[in-house]
């Protein structure tokens, strides 16, 4: 029997058991793998039906192909391709899959979604040779994010979060500036760095602190890059600061992509450009995932990713 799960109304995470049938025209079986547990996930075990809306049932898949479909001469059983979500065999149409080179890379590295939505996210940036960048938060999508713009002529490269921790790992990286704003007074801060030039502004925190920590340090002309998810209905911005800084302020969230980006996730993860590796801190089974689940909603300082293994 094929295991699936769902979120329930109060946040609890269901394990469940279906049949699934032989993939569809156009489709492959996927089995097995690895997905991500996203931040929605952990919002949605922490809330409920009171995130609007409720996390999918995974969305950052993996895993190989198992049966293919009438039509579909693209894929072959074997084959490991990125899609789908937390099912231990699903059923995807060819166009919700993204194939997966051959490499000696274990299943829960191969997480690209994620990935995919971090290239989005530096496209948004427009760096150009020379620019000056702070990204502000450095949990798991901030750290790819900063992994990716290692890679960029960059003059420099500044990092504000209020986990030393992960501080720690960005300065592992490579990165050279970090700002433990946990620790620090944010008004001498914020001046400190608006003195400096900053051309963009990367705000993966998903905050409110965050995104007024990006108005007040962007130059003027510059650029607001927002990242992070507010998992909310309502933000706040200081509209006189907005309009006198005449800085341009756009979402980077997946759905504002400029191109399609699984491809070039694939390449660059394949490459070594982005690395999960230092990343994953948490792993279980399905069935262990409503555990892990009440865990991540408790909170774990040590907590970065988590992933879920299918196979």
């Amino acid at each position: 029997m094929d295991k699936a799960m769902r979120y329930l109304s109060d946040g609890r995470v269901e394990i469940i058991e279906q049949n699934v049938s032989d993939p569809g025209a156009g489709e492959v079986q996927v089995m097995g793998g690895a997905c991500g547990i996203c931040s929605w996930d952990v919002a949605t075990g922490k809330l409920g039906d009171q995130m609007h809306p409720m996390a999918p049932p995974g969305h950052e898949g993996v895993g190989r192909v198992s049966k293919v479909g009438v039509g579909v001469s693209d894929y072959k059983e074997g084959d490991r391709v990125a899609g789908g979500g937390f099912a231990t065999t699903r059923n995807l149409s060819v166009n919700r899959v993204h194939r997966i080179p051959q490499s000696d890379l274990p299943d829960e590295y191969w997480i690209v979604e994620p990935v995919s939505c971090a290239v989005t996210g530096i496209d948004h940036c427009q760096i150009q040779a020379g620019h000056s960048l702070v990204v502000i938060g450095c949990g798991f999508m901030g750290l790819l994010i900063l992994q990716g713009l290692l890679h960029y002529p960059l003059d420099r490269l500044i990092v504000i979060d209020v986990v030393q921790s992960r501080l720690d790992l960005a300065k592992q990286f490579g990165v050279r500036e970090v700002y433990n704003a946990a620790d620090m007074d944010g008004d001498a801060l914020a001046k400190e760095l608006k003195a400096q030039d900053i051309d963009v502004v990367v705000d993966t925190s998903g905050s409110q602190p965050g995104l007024d920590m990006a108005t007040n340090i962007v130059k003027r002309g510059g650029r607001i890059n927002l990242f992070g998810w507010m998992k909310g209905k309502t933000a706040t911005f200081d509209p006189t600061k907005w309009h006198l800084g005449g800085f341009t302020v756009v979402n980077s969230a997946p759905g504002s992509k400029v191109r399609e980006t699984f491809g070039p996730a694939i390449r660059l993860i394949h490459e070594g450009v982005f690395d999960l590796k230092p990343l994953v801190t948490h792993k279980s089974t399905l069935d262990d995932y409503p555990d892990l689940m009440q865990k991540l909603v408790k909170g774990d300082p040590d907590y970065i990713k988590g992933v879920v293994m299918l196979g």
